[in-house]
């Protein structure tokens, strides 16, 4: 390193940095790349590029016909998950801020990923920073009012995995009773809200909507704040209405009222609604015309 550096006058690359070569070469029209052109497009040796090939094909970032190498599924996934979630967030913006004014508390846009929810969206004002979230922040889905809100309409399979991996006590709220648990997703899938009494941050109190139509639950809208547990009740209907109204802006008025048409057996959701997003990622590609 120290010799890189006195050649060159900056430390020599990092891993990561060495991968991004390599997956940049593939940028051009030419679908298939072999060992000697990734070479020359990235400037790395040939043993670098070698190995981080071989790295990338057993993330399934590329895959490997013979001597050629090809972007792989693992990016064709990441890449379709990505452009929905842009797609879902610029939809989702004026009405995020417009629910932000009219209640004058802190909202988020999350997703499911796996037993967590991701927040995409942070919409909020100072007096918002006593609520410990951030984009890309995450949190465990059982103990907050956005993940309960998507996991009342997810796969029961998934829901039992939640419970499997334990409903630890974040705060003396926390619902940690598997049974309780149930009859509260129960209970959201009737009213159409999810509420969290600080369940997961103490002062916490939170209302969310599911972003559905007639199928499981894509995302979820919420609205969080410091001490607002008396207020969520008259709170849940403006959460409730931004819900729907960012599924019209994503879909247009009636989409989700459609005939369905035949399908293959074990299908669980509605026409034009995807399978919860992190459990397969695979599931939005069939829905290419979101992209």
């Amino acid at each position: 390193m120290t010799a890189h550096i006195v050649e060159t006058g900056f430390p020599p690359p990092s891993l990561l940095e060495k991968a991004a070569k390599v997956l940049s070469t593939f940028q051009s029209a030419e679908p298939r790349l072999t060992l000697t052109e990734v070479v020359r497009r990235s400037g790395l040796p040939r043993s670098s590029a070698h190995r981080i090939l071989d790295q990338l094909v057993q993330l399934r970032w590329l895959e490997r016909e013979g001597r050629d190498y090809r972007l792989g599924m693992g990016m064709l996934e990441l890449g379709a998950l990505a452009s929905h979630h842009n797609r879902l967030r610029r939809a989702a913006l004026p009405h995020l801020h417009a629910l932000h004014e009219s209640t004058s508390h802190l909202v988020h846009l999350t997703v499911l990923d796996g037993t967590e929810v991701v927040y995409l969206e942070r919409i909020g004002g100072s007096d918002d920073s006593g609520v410990p979230s951030r984009v890309g922040g995450r949190q465990p889905a059982y103990c907050t009012a956005a993940g309960k809100a998507i996991l009342a309409f997810a796969d029961p399979a998934l829901v039992e995995q939640v419970v499997g991996q334990g409903l630890r006590p974040r705060t003396s709220r926390t619902v940690t009773r598997p049974e309780t648990f149930r009859t509260e997703l129960a209970r959201v899938r009737e009213r159409g809200v999810a509420f969290d009494h600080e369940e997961a941050f103490r002062g916490v109190s939170c209302v969310a909507a599911p972003l559905r139509g007639a199928g499981r639950a894509i995302a979820a809208i919420s609205v969080c704040g410091n001490g607002t547990h008396r207020e969520l009740e008259r709170i849940a209907p403006a959460v409730l209405g931004t819900s729907r109204s960012v599924w019209q802006a994503m879909f247009g008025p009636g989409r989700q009222k459609r005939k369905p048409t035949a399908r293959p057996s074990g299908g669980g959701s509605a026409p034009g609604v995807p399978q919860p997003a992190m459990d397969n990622m695979m599931a939005w590609l069939r829905f290419s015309e979101w992209m």
